[in-house]
Formats: C-alpha cells, structure tokens, sequence
C-alpha cells in the first residue's frame, strides 16, 4: 500500500474546460484558462484527471442547453469518485438559471455568470477551503464590466487568436436570449485592444479574430470616438498583425465606411459572416430585425462591388412562429439570389424571455425538419459549386494545423475563410504559404504549395 501514496502537494493541480457555443465562449475559456494558470492550475484534456472543471455553456438554441445538462449528469460520477473536484458552470446558462442550477445539480460547486470571470480564482479558493457552494452573477455595472474584459494580457494557444471587442446587445431579436444573458452593448477601450493584439502577436499569433454580438455597434459607452472601421484601421496601422477578421455583424448597421475597409485594409480578410435569418419582410419584421429583403441584398451588392473577391457567410432560421411556405420560398429565393459561400442553418426554438416564444401559430417539428432538409439541401449546392471554382487557383493559405483528414496533410485557411486540407509538416504551422487548388469537395478544398515556399504577409489571392 505505501507504493500507492502519493505526495498531493507535490502534484500541479489540473483545470478541465469543456466549451459549448459561439467563438465568444471560446475566448471566455481561454481567459479562464489564463486566469487558474496564475492560481497553479495546468490544463488536462482528461476530465477524470481534473481538480476542477469548467464548463462554458450556450443557451442560444434549446439544442445547445440540453448538451449542456447531459454533460453535467455524466459528470456527477466523476465527482462521486472524487469529492474534491470543484464543478463550475459559466457561460449563458449560468447567467440564465442562476442558482437554480445549484438546486438542479447538487454536485455543482460553482455558478459563475458571464460578467464574473475575473472573480473565478477567488471563488475557486474560497470553496476549496470550505466555503458553501455559490452562485455569482454581479449587476451590470462599472466593477461588472471591468470584470467582462479584464486586464489587458495575452493568452496564445494557437495561430488564430480571439480577441473580444465587444460585448452585449441592444437589439432584441424576438427570438434571441442574447441581450438577457450577456447584457446591453458595451465596448472595450481601443487602446486596450491594440495592446492585446499586439502582445498576441508578439507571442505567435497570425491572425486576430475580433469578437462581439454586434461588432458594428463598437463604440458605445466608451468616451473616445471611435468606430469600428475606425479600430480596424488603428489595428492594421499600429500592430503588426498579419490576418485580421471580425465577427459577427449586424446588417441593418453594416456601414459603408466598414465596407471601404475591406479595399483600403490589405490585412482585412476577404470574407463577412453577416446573418440574414429569413427572406420574408413580414418575418423579418416580426423578428424584429431592422432590415428588409431588398435592403439585406443592396448590402451585399456594396460589399461584393468593393471587393469582388469578398466570402460571404450568414445565419438562416426557418420555422420562426408564423412562417408560412411562402415566406419559406422567400428565404430560399434570397439565397439562390446571393449565393452565401457557406450557411449556418437552424430551427427555431423558443427560448426564455423572448417574445417570440409568446407568439401563436408555431410550426411543427415535423415541418420545421422537413425545411431545414431542404435549404441545407439547396445550401450543400451551392457551397460546392463554389468551392469547384476554386480548383485551379492559387490562395494563400495560413498553415494552422494537422488536417482532420490525416495521412501527414496540414490544414488552413484562405482569406475567403475555404479550409484548405495539404501536404506539408508541422514546420508549416503558422506560415502564410501561396497553394493551388486542385480537388474542390463539400465541406474543404485540396491545394498543393508552390514550390519553392516563400514568406508572404499578403492577404490578396
């Protein structure tokens, strides 16, 4: 039996981070991650091997929510095997449910809420020495909000670096919990900003992805003037960051000025996610969107007429309360119009606080499913249609990782956002490499590097 003591103090303890949702949550792990590294938490990819495990939840979609409770279940065997581990719930959820998710699931020590990451590590001390368990979701004030952003520092993991700029939202989607889960509209100073991205790319990072609900709202609640495009234009000018992209915008505040960017930017990617939801303006209206048909395609034209070589992606929702098949057959007649490069596809569900989930004349599940098939159907065309115009052409691509697909291939990414699946070692990680493409498929394309390889910052192709 003494072969098996083992000295616990000479142990590192080790976090667990299982992440649900939108690139936003992504970024708030990472930050979680940083923040119990400075407490001696090292990161496992083993959450039998955990002392404690974060778990960062969506509660967007109805979908999203029950992934998160099923998980939660399977971990209560982990806990009755170790009683010292420390489950924390963060994220949406936890900002939607509270403390009732102390009550939901005994064997949860910790609900922290999407303003209180930066409390984490002293919650996490406090209830490993004895303290009750706690859920902590501050107000929306001052301190809150300084604990939504924290301090300015870097945390590299990988080539492609998140960086929040935003967070919030004021526009009240009826059929989205966003606003109630993660707050109004508040932006980051841009000083702030400059000075992680420029830390994260002295550590390694190529590409910064800006973050935020609404990223076309930056500047509200701040004291410095300053735009969006404006920020985009003090990031390519005062860092040395190679690929910049943003995400997600709103298009009813799609600005032409934020469009000139996309021809004045050289580090800009070529490539929008700008969610349309439906084709119907008598949808449109209901969803409380801001924008018509007609004028969601006009923002497309000024986009694709600035820069013709411009990727575009978007949300689409269908069964929202009241869709009838007419309005189905708008939203696909706007998407046969603008020809989106890749589609994010959902039914609607109802959520918490929303007005939507009050409205009458709900679809069915059964037709809901049976439209959703048919516009991924559609959707599937297209995409390949345009990732065959491809073949041939040579991108530059950002080395990021080993391929999925494997047999010794690596992996990137266009300015367009098209994966691009290649031959190559890890020492491509990280370069900026031209490739041609020469095989076009569903969901990535093939490409061979040009040989001999050279070092490129451009983002053209």
């Amino acid at each position: 039996m003494e072969g098996l003591c083992v000295n616990q103090a000479a142990q590192p303890r080790r976090l667990y981070v299982h992440t649900f949702g939108c690139q936003m949550n992504t970024y708030d792990s990472l930050r979680v991650q940083r923040l119990l590294a400075q407490d001696g938490y090292a990161l496992t990819t083993n959450a039998a091997d955990a002392d404690v495990i974060f778990v960062n939840t969506c509660s967007v979609r109805e979908k999203a929510e029950q992934k998160v409770f099923s998980l939660l279940g399977r971990l209560r065997r982990l806990k009755w095997r170790k009683p010292s581990l420390i489950i924390v719930v963060g994220g949406c959820v936890a900002q939607q449910l509270g403390s009732s998710l102390l009550e939901r699931f005994p064997f949860v020590d910790i609900v922290v809420g999407t303003r209180a990451l930066g409390s984490l590590p002293n919650i996490v001390r406090s209830v490993r020495s004895g303290a009750p368990r706690v859920a902590h979701l501050p107000d929306q004030d001052e301190e809150g909000w300084r604990e939504l952003f924290g301090q300015t520092e870097a945390w590299v993991t990988d080539v492609v670096a998140p960086v929040t700029v935003m967070q919030g939202c004021d526009n009240f989607c009826t059929y989205c919990i966003v606003p109630y889960v993660r707050g109004r509209e508040r932006s980051r100073p841009s000083r702030e900003i400059l000075q992680e991205v420029q830390l994260l790319v002295e550590k390694g990072a190529r590409e910064v992805l800006l973050l935020g609900q609404n990223v076309n709202s930056y500047g509200k609640g701040l004291q410095e003037k300053t735009r969006f495009s404006d920020l985009l234009r003090l990031l390519a000018q005062e860092t040395d960051v190679v690929r910049l992209r943003f995400t997600t915008s709103h298009p009813k505040d799609l600005t032409e000025d934020l469009i000139q960017c996309f021809v004045d930017l050289p580090q800009l990617c070529p490539h929008i996610h700008l969610p349309f939801q439906a084709g119907s303006d008598r949808i449109l209206q209901k969803m409380h969107r801001g924008y018509s048909a007609e004028e969601y395609i006009r923002k497309v034209e000024l986009l694709r007429g600035a820069c013709p070589e411009i990727s575009l992606s978007a949300d689409v929702m269908v069964g929202f309360p009241g869709e009838t098949r007419e309005d189905f057959q708008k939203t696909l007649d706007l998407m046969r119009c603008v020809e989106f490069d890749a589609l994010f596809s959902f039914r609607y569900s109802d959520r918490p606080y929303t007005a939507a989930r009050l409205f009458p004349d709900k679809v069915s599940e059964q037709e809901k499913a049976s439209r959703l098939t048919e516009l991924q159907a559609l959707q599937a065309a297209i995409t390949l249609k345009k990732n065959l115009s491809e073949v041939g052409r040579t991108r530059e691509v950002l080395v990021e990782s080993t391929s999925k697909a494997g047999r010794g291939q690596m992996s990137g990414r266009t300015p367009q956002n098209r994966i691009v699946n290649l031959e190559g070692s890890q020492a491509l990680k990280g370069r900026l490499i031209p490739v041609t493409i020469t095989e076009a498929y569903a969901h990535s394309l093939k490409g061979r590097p040009v040989l001999p390889l050279r070092t490129s910052s451009r983002i053209g192709a």
